[in-house]
């Protein structure tokens, strides 16, 4: 609740007898936030066909949901036939419900952004901003519109308690991908070769500035929301491993600003699975990839050697479940299909994820 609105509510409430006028009057308090508890996310929804999953989500009763990317499967860069693309989701029973039981955060990908496996050089990036904007409902004077790019962040929860969302931007400033060469090119080794280059840039230097500024700020859990996956490497579509500079940079942002609770969301892949990274970096870092919600992906496996448990392929979404109740609090991820069955569940105590002293 912003301030505004508590201080109408404390008005009322001094009307209906409720208390004291005079404690109506303003002050600098506001109500202490309560802790998230559940918080679902998922990606790739093709609005066309039926999504069950959107009902699923809603009977988990999360408190916030997250989506990731490729939230309409637009492909164009004509503005009015992606208005449109948004207008069919907006209409969808499954996705009106959602809207009525938590609220709602949202990156893109490439097929909401436009351009299938787009990046810097989308013609009309600007306007399918301005699109993403509208249609999720940001107030036209937010400084979000002032960005290029949609990336953004909101901070959840009471102090030792608090959910730090991350949503990035892995789309609108991103260099051009290395391809690999046709005769090398198949369904499975995948279409693209990681660019050694320094110079290439997945979020590009302002985006990069303001999440230095983000991992400062205090948290117990913070996900970060990348549309690509971070953590798979072996496969040759589009990953930060692509562009294994930006990657290495965003582990050494992580130690540099001892940032704790870092976990990863992502999209993309029209599979579920968790990766886990170890070894060089500050502390275990997760990656729980939710795809697709309406869009299936193939049944035979994708290489990953940083894979935690099994792959799922058929439409899921991801649940977080935090106990803070638990004198090490922990976070539980699981990948839930559009029945409500579990098929892939990791379990992490905060306390572990975390710099050493």
């Amino acid at each position: 609740m912003d301030t505004k609105r508590f201080f109408c509510l404390l008005f009322v409430l001094a009307l209906l007898g409720e208390m004291s006028p005079v404690c109506a009057q303003p002050t600098t308090q506001t109500p202490e936030q309560p802790a998230l508890q559940r918080i679902a996310f998922g990606s790739c929804s093709d609005a066309r066909k039926p999504i069950p999953a959107f009902n699923a989500i809603a009977q988990a009763n999360p408190d916030l949901m997250i989506f990731v990317g490729d939230n309409v499967y637009a492909d164009t860069t004509d503005e009015r036939k992606l208005k449109q693309a948004y207008r069919v989701l907006g209409k969808n029973p499954g996705f009106r419900r959602l809207k009525d039981t938590c609220p709602i955060l949202a990156t893109w990908d490439d097929h909401d952004y436009g351009i299938n496996d787009a990046g810097a050089e989308h013609p009309n990036k600007a306007a399918s901003q301005s699109v993403f904007m509208d249609f999720w409902g940001i107030p036209q004077d937010s400084p979000r519109r002032e960005r290029q790019g949609v990336y953004h962040a909101e901070v959840f929860g009471p102090q030792g308690k608090r959910v730090q969302v991350i949503l990035l931007d892995t789309r609108y400033h991103r260099s051009p991908l290395t391809r690999r060469p046709k005769k090398d090119s198949s369904r499975y080794a995948g279409r693209y070769l990681p660019n050694p280059d320094p110079a290439v840039t997945v979020l590009g230097e302002a985006q990069w500035d303001w999440l230095k500024e983000q991992l400062t700020q205090p948290a117990d859990l913070r996900l970060i929301v990348s549309s690509i996956q971070f953590v798979a490497e072996d496969h040759g579509w589009e990953t930060w491993a692509m562009f294994p500079a930006e990657r290495t940079r965003m582990v050494e942002l992580i130690r540099s600003t001892q940032a704790n609770g870092v976990v990863f969301l992502s999209g993309d892949r029209h599979h579920a699975e968790m990766s886990r990274l170890d070894g060089d970096t500050p502390y275990p870092l997760y990656d729980i990839t939710s795809s697709g919600l309406n869009r299936p992906g193939l049944e035979k496996d994708e290489p990953n050697r940083h894979r935690v448990g099994d792959r799922y392929h058929l439409p899921n979404f991801g649940l977080i479940t935090l106990d803070w109740n638990n004198p090490a609090p922990t976070a539980t991820f699981q990948i839930i299909d559009v029945k409500g069955n579990v098929h892939i569940q990791q379990q992490a105590a905060l306390t572990d994820l975390a710099p050493p002293d």
